[in-house]
């Protein structure tokens, strides 16, 4: 108050005290804040710079959760690759069965050839496609099943193979290279030579002509109906496991794609391309005929195809699936490195804060108690009264 006159010392002590208090004051804060730049009045260049540093943690603190989104959503196709991946190697299984399958039917008589005299006079025509040949049974040939094979297979050895079907190089020419009969008791039985039923594929073999035994018939060695259905089935699966394969409205293995998004103005990021994992992308199809061995052959390699296709895709978001991963660790690691600096810029020594507040109030009692010596002087004025 500029009406009231303080003495030199009273007032250099007052201001000493004041300026004391000053300090105590914003050491107090710093003690209770934990920060030395509370404001952009207390370091306006640490300030902002802190400030924007702060601000672009918090923007990849943001990212973060949308590389963690991307990882689950790959992870979630990897499942059903793996899956699928098991499927089609049980589809494999299926069709490599059915063409293992036993296809040797055998067609025997159902007469006692020995019953048949020198005076009977027996023909059979063989037919195999559309070409055929007839065997003349008298006394030499026909009155045993062993002599009754004999003819037979001999009269197979008189038929070519049709066009283009066989190897000549490996001796493949004739019919006797694939069919055979065989004596068996007192029948004769048609069988198919081993790894030769791909000869029969779409061919017809009837024998007849040999009076009432019962020879006639038409061999269909393709007995898959249950392994097609098998087949079938496992496809139907694969296609709800790729339909199942979503994760937040995004399914990688239908065709849907993802962007991941690694820093704050977007400007790095990584495109994950979708694809089709369901039967038809892998270029499976229903079975409707495996009657030949050839169409299973054919499924077996397309089969084969699947299989490196899934493993390709599965490489792929593998690849895909560690750039992101590594990306979330370096956000991670980057956050840390700006709020670290932001703290070196605003943090306080909390130890030097500390010593700050003991030094300023062991100055602040020392003028307090000058400040009384100072005012004795006037006080022994009193002495007077």
């Amino acid at each position: 108050m500029s009406d009231i006159s303080l003495t030199a010392s009273m007032r250099s002590n007052l201001l000493s005290l004041q300026s004391t208090q000053s300090l105590m004051d914003t050491t107090q804060e710093r003690l209770s804040t934990g920060k030395k730049v509370n404001s952009a009045i207390d370091n306006p260049s640490s300030y902002y710079t802190a400030q924007s540093l702060t601000n672009r943690a918090s923007d990849l603190e943001g990212l973060l959760d949308s590389m963690g989104q991307g990882i689950q959503t790959i992870q979630a196709a990897n499942e059903g690759i793996e899956a699928i991946t098991d499927f089609v190697q049980q589809a494999k299984a299926v069709a490599n069965t059915a063409r293992d399958t036993a296809v040797k039917t055998e067609l025997s008589t159902s007469k006692d050839l020995e019953a048949l005299g020198a005076d009977d006079e027996k023909k059979v025509t063989i037919k195999i496609g559309d070409k055929s040949t007839t065997v003349d049974f008298d006394d030499s040939n026909g009155d045993t099943a062993a002599n009754a094979a004999g003819a037979l297979n001999g009269a197979l050895a008189t038929m070519a193979l049709p066009e283009g079907v066989g190897d000549a190089d490996s001796g493949d020419t004739n019919w006797d290279d694939v069919l055979e009969f065989k004596a068996s008791g007192k029948k004769v039985v048609l069988s198919i030579k081993d790894d030769k039923e791909e000869f029969l594929d779409s061919v017809n073999i009837n024998i007849s002509g040999w009076d009432s035994v019962n020879m006639n018939g038409t061999i269909n060695p393709h007995d898959r109906e249950s392994s097609m259905e098998q087949f079938n089935e496992i496809l139907s699966q694969i296609d709800q496991i790729a339909s199942d394969s979503s994760y937040k409205g995004v399914n990688l293995l239908k065709g849907d794609d993802l962007k991941v998004v690694f820093n704050e103005d977007r400007s790095s990021y990584l495109d994950v391309k979708g694809t089709n994992a369901s039967s038809s992308g892998l270029g499976l199809s229903s079975a409707t005929d495996w009657t030949t061995n050839t169409a299973v052959d054919e499924v077996i390699t397309s089969v084969d195809s699947a299989i490196n296709q899934l493993r390709d895709m599965a490489s792929e978001f593998g690849n895909n699936y560690s750039i992101v991963q590594t990306r979330q660790d370096f956000t991670e690691n980057l956050i840390n490195v700006l709020e670290e600096g932001a703290d070196n810029l605003t943090l306080a020594d909390m130890n030097e804060e500390s010593a700050n507040m003991l030094a300023l109030q062991t100055r602040q009692q020392l003028a307090i108690n000058s400040l009384s010596l100072a005012s004795q002087a006037a006080q022994s004025v009193l002495s007077l009264f």
